[in-house]
């Protein structure tokens, strides 16, 4: 009992310690981050990214109308992505609704009700998403170099069709743009150039 009691003290502050995973640097996190934004409005980007609990936190503000987000240590892989602050809304809800525990399905249903409710607000003008992205071994968490990353840009267009577009509900060669969620709140135009090999 003495052994057993002297033991289990050490096994919890082990075990409380190894939950305390810090987040990367900020510094870090915002010259990441920023790669996602076409470089000429990359300075003046606002930027989102980790704190040491996991939460998303605002790093920096913006002076444009960029909206950066950091890579998510949590996850494998490197990614990050970069939008207009008009998608704003539409992303901060379903952030919040990711984190009630919602499921995809349900995050789009109820977006999509509360865009036609008049409780979400979508833009009004074609407005992009950037995301850059790389397996681990083509990223140094270290320096924040992105070797042959791989990129895709989603333009939404809320309810938008294929026939209002003229665009194929799938790409019919790589890197041919296509439209997705056709006729519903996240109508939006997809570019997937090919990933590097």
């Amino acid at each position: 009992m003495k052994t057993y009691l002297l033991i289990f003290p050490f096994i919890s502050i082990t075990i409380s310690c190894i939950g305390q995973a810090s987040a990367p640097d900020p510094e870090l996190q915002i010259k990441t981050a920023v790669l996602a934004a076409p470089e000429e409005m990359r300075e003046g980007a606002m930027v989102y990214g980790y704190d040491d609990s996991g939460e998303l936190i605002v790093l920096r503000e913006g002076t444009n109308e960029m909206v950066c987000i950091a890579d998510n240590p949590e996850q494998k892989g490197f990614s990050v992505s970069s939008y207009h602050h008009d998608l704003e809304p539409f992303m901060q809800r379903g952030r919040d609704l990711k984190k009630e525990g919602k499921s995809t399905q349900e995050i789009f249903d109820m977006r999509e009700n509360e865009v036609k409710a008049g409780n979400l607000k979508m833009p009004e003008d074609p407005t992009t998403l950037f995301v850059l992205s790389a397996p681990e071994d083509r990223y140094n968490a270290e320096t924040g170099e992105v070797t042959e990353p791989d990129f895709r840009y989603v333009v939404y267009i809320p309810y938008a069709t294929a026939a209002s577009t003229g665009l194929p509900l799938s790409p019919e060669a790589p890197g041919m743009p296509w439209i997705m969620d056709p006729c519903t709140h996240r109508a939006h135009i997809m570019i997937n150039p090919p990933k590097k090999k």
